[in-house]
């Protein structure tokens, strides 16, 4: 071999090193490798299977957050028992259940072989009036479960858009606006009730006032 060949087989060793450790000082983090991490799963009890779990604030909501909140999972039984999901919990606080129908429960049935999923339309929610988050960053969430046990994770927060539309806290109805409403149906029906007793007074003392009127006819007639 030729020296000017024994030096260019040299450099292309050398540039082979060199490429590795380059790539290496760049940085392998998600963010020079553009992957982002999945959401939160887990299992207790080899049954019960949580995936995708997901803290949910309201659209438009941003950095540190204090309000409404709802989690959204998947949870799977593939056992050959019932399973029951009694809590769940957004940190220390305790959230409301509601049923598929949205009336509150106290727990929420998963039975055996089938899947239940938590938060969106038509589905079953959890979720608490009052939080403190960071959107963007993560959520301690606990689920409670009757035969299983509690397990926890770290869930990512995120906003009411995208693939979380429709998964975030439902707004509550206001006392005031409940109060009004019932007030201005009170109002409603005692005027129509006030209209219904008006009409028939009316007519009868238009009665009245209209006999008197045959008396002076007759009256007049005699008269000539």
């Amino acid at each position: 071999m030729s020296r000017s060949l024994r030096r260019g087989a040299a450099a292309a060793i050398v540039l082979a090193a060199i490429v590795p450790l380059a790539a290496c000082a760049a940085g392998n983090d998600a963010s020079t490798l553009e992957i982002k991490p999945d959401n939160a799963a887990t299992s207790i009890a080899g049954k019960v299977k949580l995936n995708n779990i997901v803290v949910v604030t309201p659209a438009g909501t941003a950095g540190e957050y204090k309000g409404a909140a709802a989690v959204t999972v998947n949870i799977a039984n593939t056992g050959t028992s019932d399973e029951v999901l009694t809590s769940v919990k957004i940190g220390d606080t305790a959230a409301k259940l509601t049923g598929a129908d949205g009336a509150a429960v106290t727990s929420i049935q998963i039975k055996a072989g089938q899947s239940v999923l938590l938060g969106g339309t038509g589905n079953p929610t959890a979720q608490i009036a009052s939080s403190d988050l960071s959107v963007g960053g993560y959520a301690t969430t606990t689920f409670g479960f009757q035969q299983a046990g509690e397990v926890s994770a770290d869930a990512n927060v995120q906003p009411a858009v995208g693939h979380y539309a429709g998964f975030g806290p439902k707004a509550a109805a206001s006392p005031s606006a409940a109060a009004s409403g019932s007030a201005a149906a009170s109002a409603g029906a005692s005027a129509g009730a006030s209209a219904t007793a008006s009409a028939p007074a009316g007519a009868t003392a238009s009665g009245s006032a209209s006999a008197p009127v045959s008396p002076s006819g007759s009256a007049s007639a005699s008269a000539r």
